[in-house]
């Protein structure tokens, strides 16, 4: 695709998804990019032109894979034109991605403000990590409440981390709010928008100056490969590309990579099922005498629901919800399902739901707190691309059971 970075933020995102990155391979003259599974690179021979082959600022510039390779490129190039950031870096895995950002932007002596409720493995390196072993402040708020960032913030403030929706429990924070915010001290506004599978919203639109995703979940969609991603402002991510890759060794592989960009080709349309299977089976549930609470974006009922109208074009495929009864119910309930499958990860085709007991040693949960509504757990349940009747059914006769 041969058009300006101008010109292809005005293509929607079902083309851009499908061109950002493509292109004709000059050697065969296939219309797909190849798998290139090489360790080395040839470089320039001559003195005048030996730099060229390490510049940092040119990405096309191969040498040694570790710090960038063809096929980290050409999804590189997908993900930045979805997202409609000036760059992107990608990394083995969602957690490589967010923890080599935190890692690059942050030293001893900075202050930090997070959302308290995100995702288990970026609490645990925040926590045990970079606030405990390497002097980094760390402030941990409701990101939902705007006036809480405002409250946290102090002099030596250097970065905003917000995770909408949040995993595990959906909630929603106003990404143009709390970037007001973090423009107004200068600090750098980073946003996990994993739940949104990428293109249900656009931080960067509304003020993001970096935006995270775990390319294993909606991106990936098959449940066969890992992958993280940082797009944004291109001198941020220069850095990161050099500290995460080159220094953290966090690097992808070309397979993944390769996997990753053709599964990146049908996101949009994958996306439009997982928002429309889980509103269904929100009102379902919502609906249902066994049935304690649910929380879906999509949902009246949801407390940021209407900020979620707002900044989202889709309401996601995650949905809470937690049973009325023990322990041993949702038990009982986990084991009469026949097509959902109780699993870790999200955004598969296929639906999985996990249990988070409230009580315990369950390793997601500890010093999270998690809402004390829960009582004895509560479900996430990641809805799939399956008939929703089946899955209805599927829900039916297991809660029938219980």
């Amino acid at each position: 695709m041969n058009l300006s970075f101008e010109e292809t933020l005005k293509l929607a995102p079902t083309t851009r998804a499908i061109h950002c990155g493509e292109g004709v391979d000059a050697e065969t003259k296939a219309i797909r990019r190849p798998i290139v599974m090489a360790n080395s690179f040839e470089l320039n021979d001559t003195s005048e032109t030996l730099p060229e082959s390490f510049d940092w600022n040119d990405p096309n510039a191969f040498n040694y894979p570790r710090s960038r390779h063809p096929n980290a490129r050409y999804l590189e190039e997908r993900l930045a034109g979805m997202e409609g950031g000036e760059d992107c870096v990608v990394s083995s895995s969602g957690v490589a991605a967010i923890a080599g950002a935190f890692f690059t932007l942050l030293s001893a002596g900075d202050h930090m403000i997070s959302s308290r409720i995100c995702y288990i493995g970026i609490h645990g390196f925040l926590v045990d990590h970079l606030s405990k072993r390497f002097g980094v402040e760390l402030t941990l708020v409701d990101t939902t409440n705007p006036e809480e960032v405002q409250a946290a913030i102090r002099p030596n403030t250097k970065l905003i981390h917000i995770e909408t929706p949040s995993n595990p429990n959906t909630l929603v924070s106003d990404i143009a709010a709390i970037g007001a915010i973090a423009k107004s001290i200068g600090a750098i506004f980073t946003v996990d928008s994993t739940f949104s599978g990428l293109v249900l919203q656009n931080p960067i639109s509304l003020g993001a100056d970096l935006v995270m995703h775990s390319l294993t979940k909606y991106v990936n969609g098959h449940g066969d490969s890992l992958g993280g991603a940082v797009i944004g402002r291109k001198d941020l991510i220069s850095q990161i590309r050099l500290a995460a890759g080159v220094h953290l060794g966090a690097t992808i592989s070309p397979f993944t990579a390769w996997l990753l960009m053709r599964s990146a080709a049908t996101l949009p349309l994958r996306m439009k099922q997982h928002c429309a299977n889980a509103l269904t089976l929100a009102r379902f549930l919502e609906a249902h005498p066994k049935v304690k609470f649910v929380r879906y974006p999509g949902l009246e009922s949801h407390p940021q629901h209407q900020l979620a109208k707002q900044q989202m074009s889709g309401f996601g495929g995650m949905i809470n919800f937690a049973l009325h009864g023990s322990q041993t119910e949702c038990f009982k309930f986990i084991s009469g399902i026949r097509v959902i499958t109780h699993a870790v990860c999200l955004g598969h085709a296929e639906s999985l739901i996990q249990y988070y007991p409230q009580q315990g040693d369950h390793p997601e949960l500890g010093v999270l707190n998690y809402p004390e509504d829960i009582g004895e757990g509560f479900l996430r349940f990641s809805v799939g691309l399956e008939d929703v009747d089946d899955l209805i059914a599927d829900l039916r006769q297991a809660l029938d059971a219980v």
